[in-house]
């Protein structure tokens, strides 16, 4: 792998500081093979590292189903082991989030427990690390057993676009494979990054979702409008009920004062007629005919 300046993203640090990786010595190319697991193939059981982590996942995918922009075809996980076979030796890797554009379907019954790219589908076109405990693990280059994730993603996997977030300071790192390495992708005036794969806008936002306060991966569209999660798409449909409602009762108070005004203005029409009938010594019961008055109104007028 040549040598590179990657940004690293450090626990408390706002801005991420740059390191210059050095050349790998020699190697001859590994032989890179795609094979099923054995049925009986144990993968490793690793514990989560924050407890946020499926959270951060859960709320990307969220977004993204109640835009309508998943299909049955496609693959959203979240530390579900990706693998490839180097050199005879089974290799896996688990990312934190995962995107495959598209993915054979299993047959009936059947659940997918790992995942290996061309045999089972198309390659992972994004890959996202969510920083934790293991300080620099995302950035891991080792090129041989176990492989670093970085190594594994850009020169085994080859995914196109990966992603590195720290949720405990908002510090989002994207980076995309030109010429057979990653290279640091810089923002747009909004601090966003166009992820070319989903044509949609990520970035962080700091706020609150499932009791949980801190900073979060979101999506925007390339008109720069927010994909709303469920419960805000619903928090959204609730508002505009009631806002809709309140318009409504606001039309039929405005007809019912509407209609009011109109009864009192052809009362008082009627009562201007009787009072001139009155007044030219007319019979009372042709006035009460003429004005469907009742007689007491018409008596009380001035004659």
């Amino acid at each position: 792998m040549p040598a590179a300046r990657v940004p690293v993203l450090r626990k408390q640090r706002d801005t991420p500081r740059t390191i210059t990786t050095t050349p790998p010595i020699f190697r001859p190319q590994p032989l890179i093979t795609w094979e099923k697991l054995p049925d009986d193939f144990k993968l490793p059981d690793d514990p989560v590292d924050n407890l946020d982590q499926p959270l951060l996942a859960e709320a990307l995918r969220d977004a993204l189903e109640q835009a309508h922009l998943t299909e049955p075809s496609q693959m959203y996980a979240t530390n579900f082991g990706i693998c490839v076979t180097v050199d005879g030796t089974k290799e896996i890797k688990a990312p934190d989030w995962v995107y495959v554009p598209s993915v054979l379907p299993l047959p009936k019954g059947k659940r997918r427990k790992s995942y290996t790219p061309y045999l089972e589908g198309d390659l992972p076109a994004i890959v996202m690390e969510f920083l934790s405990d293991t300080d620099g693990n995302e950035y891991d280059t080792q090129p041989h057993h176990p492989y670093g994730k970085w190594y594994f993603y850009e020169q085994l996997l080859k995914v196109p676009c990966y992603v590195i977030f720290d949720p405990k300071n908002g510090a989002l790192e994207v980076y995309q494979l030109t010429a057979g390495s990653y290279q640091y992708q810089h923002p747009d005036a909004q601090g966003r990054y166009w992820i070319a794969p989903l044509s949609l806008f990520l970035g962080v936002w700091n706020g609150t979702k499932s009791n949980v306060e801190g900073y979060w991966l979101r999506w925007w569209d390339s008109s720069g409008q927010l994909l709303p999660w469920g419960l805000e798409k619903n928090q959204q449909a609730e508002k505009a009920k009631e806002k809709a409602l309140k318009a409504k009762e606001k039309a039929l108070k405005a007809k019912k004062e509407a209609l009011e005004k109109a009864a009192q203005a052809v009362q008082q029409t009627k009562l201007q007629i009787a009072q001139q009938m009155r007044q030219a010594n007319t019979d009372i019961a042709f006035i009460m005919q003429v004005t469907g008055l009742d007689k007491a109104s018409i008596e009380n007028l001035k004659n």
